[in-house]
Parts: structure tokens; C-alpha cells; sequence
């Protein structure tokens, strides 16, 4: 299966993230009596009644009917959507990329059972950052927070792919020739494989994010890194059990050979190689 459209871990990303149901402006507590007053008198009536954006697709509530609320409700709405878009844009695409580059190398072919192997593809960092937001500062901050947690994550879980011994070759099991040639092996899925996915589950993705970012003080960030990596690990989920190994071609040699006395044997230490794109 492709890597992850970004429309659908952008949406997975908003709704996790409205959840939190996160009022602006966040500090704002409606005032009594003389302060109530005064407040009320420095707006006029329309001023008083505006109309908030509805939840969804807006991704704050605004504190009061307010003007002034409202409109820092639907501004900053916009802005972290955008946001959102982009990023889950980014990482879609650079998983895309490591996708089409990846390749499974070493792995150890004996009769119709492989094993072992090693996962190597590009880190994600460069790639996600090529195409995240960086229209401010703060952008900028977010983006790299984000892109080195993923790409950490990724490249830890990455190194613990292996192939645990898998009935992949059926014709090595009796092969007529003292040679077999490359053949590709029986489509497995990728959970299939030996993995160990805590690096890229949703509590170690947000946990990365926010020490990457370091900075307590940015707004709304508990919220964001947590709808970000709800919607990675949600993503990883259906990409795991949906993606196909295809592609190993193994070969190796048939050291029973001997015809016409014995005119098939099994492969005994053969090995096998993916080229890049068998992640499919």
C-alpha cells in the first residue's frame, strides 16, 4: 500500500486535536458586576453577538460571543489548520520517499524458509523538512520539533525490522537445478515481520516532540505534538498491516543435486535482496 494520503492524517490530526475542546483566548474568564459593566460598555451591541465558527470544522472555541474572541477563534482555527495541512503533507510525502528508497538486504535463505536481514532507507528529518511550514518562526520551531522526533522514532523502529523465519521460497524446497536463480518471494505483509514499533507509538512520538522543541512556552503545543503523533500512529497502524515485503529475490545454491539419482534438492545458504520499491 501507498504511504499515507495526507488528507486523511490531517483529519485524523484535527479531530484529535478539537478534542481538547480548547477555548481562546484560553486565559479569559467572563468579569462581575462593575468590571462586567465596564467591559460590556467598551463594545458595541453587534459587537457583543457575533456568530463563532462552529466546531467542526474550527478547531478552538471562542471564550464569548465577543467580536474580539470570535475572530481570534476563526484567525487562529485558520492557522493552525493550515499548519496541520502542511505538516501531515510533509510527513505523507517523505514517507512516501523513504517507501520507494527502503530496501531489505542480508537476509538467509535455506529451503523455503528465510530469516534475519537488515531495513535501510533515508532518515526523514531532511525530507519532511523540505516541505513543512516555515511561514514564521514559530513554524519553523514546530516543523523541526516534529520532523526529528518522526525521524528518530522511525529510524529506531526501523533498525529492529527482520525477517523472523518465514515460509517465503516454496520452490526452494525441492528445486531441479544445482542452482536456484533469483526468485521473488510470497508477499507478507509488514507486521509480519519482527518489529518492535514503541519508537513511533503516540505517547514516545509526543514525548520526542515536545523535548525537541524545548520551549514550555509555546502555545498549544501539548495539544498539537499529541494530535500530530494520534494521527502518525493511527497512520502506521493501517500502513503496518497493509504494506507489502514483495520483491526479496533470493537465490542460493542446491548442493543435493545429483540427477538423475537425486533430481531435486533444497537451497542451503542462500541469501536474498530487495530492491528499492518492494515495500509496496
Amino acid at each position: 500500500m501507498p504511504a499515507p494520503q495526507p488528507r486523511l492524517m490531517s483529519e485524523l490530526a484535527k479531530n484529535q486535536f478539537r478534542s481538547f475542546a480548547i477555548r481562546i483566548p484560553s486565559d479569559w474568564k467572563p468579569n462581575a458586576g462593575a468590571l462586567a459593566e465596564m467591559f460590556n460598555n467598551a463594545f458595541a451591541t453587534g459587537e457583543r453577538s457575533a456568530v463563532p465558527a462552529p466546531m467542526p470544522p474550527a478547531l478552538f472555541l471562542a471564550a464569548s460571543p465577543n467580536t474580539l474572541h470570535v475572530k481570534t477563534q476563526k484567525e487562529m482555527s485558520r492557522h493552525f489548520g493550515d499548519f496541520i495541512d502542511g505538516i501531515c503533507g510533509a510527513i505523507c510525502s517523505a514517507w512516501a520517499r523513504w517507501q520507494s528508497l527502503a530496501i531489505l538486504s542480508g537476509v538467509q535463505v535455506n529451503a523455503v524458509v528465510a530469516a534475519g536481514g537488515v531495513v535501510t532507507g533515508p532518515p526523514l528529518a531532511p525530507l519532511i523538512l523540505a516541505e513543512a511550514p516555515k511561514g514564521s518562526q514559530q513554524e519553523q520551531k514546530f516543523s523541526r520539533a516534529i520532523a526529528t522526533a518522526i525521524s528518530q522514532g522511525w529510524q529506531t523502529y526501523q533498525a529492529t525490522l527482520t525477517i523472523p523465519g518465514l515460509p517465503l521460497y516454496p520452490a526452494f524446497a525441492a528445486f531441479p537445478a544445482p542452482f536456484a536463480p533469483p526468485t521473488p518471494n510470497v508477499p507478507v505483509p509488514v507486521a509480519a515481520l519482527a518489529q518492535v514499533p514503541l519508537s513511533v507509538s503516540k505517547s514516545a512520538l509526543k514525548v520526542a516532540m515536545i523535548a525537541a522543541l524545548g520551549d514550555p512556552r509555546a502555545l498549544h503545543q501539548l495539544e498539537l505534538f499529541d494530535a500530530i503523533a494520534a494521527a502518525f500512529a493511527d497512520c502506521f497502524s493501517v500502513w503496518q498491516s497493509t504494506t507489502m515485503v514483495t520483491n526479496l529475490l533470493a537465490s542460493g545454491p542446491v548442493p543435493t543435486f545429483a540427477p538423475p539419482a537425486v533430481p531435486t534438492g533444497p537451497v542451503v545458504g542462500g541469501s536474498a535482496t530487495m530492491a528499492p520499491g518492494g515495500f509496496a
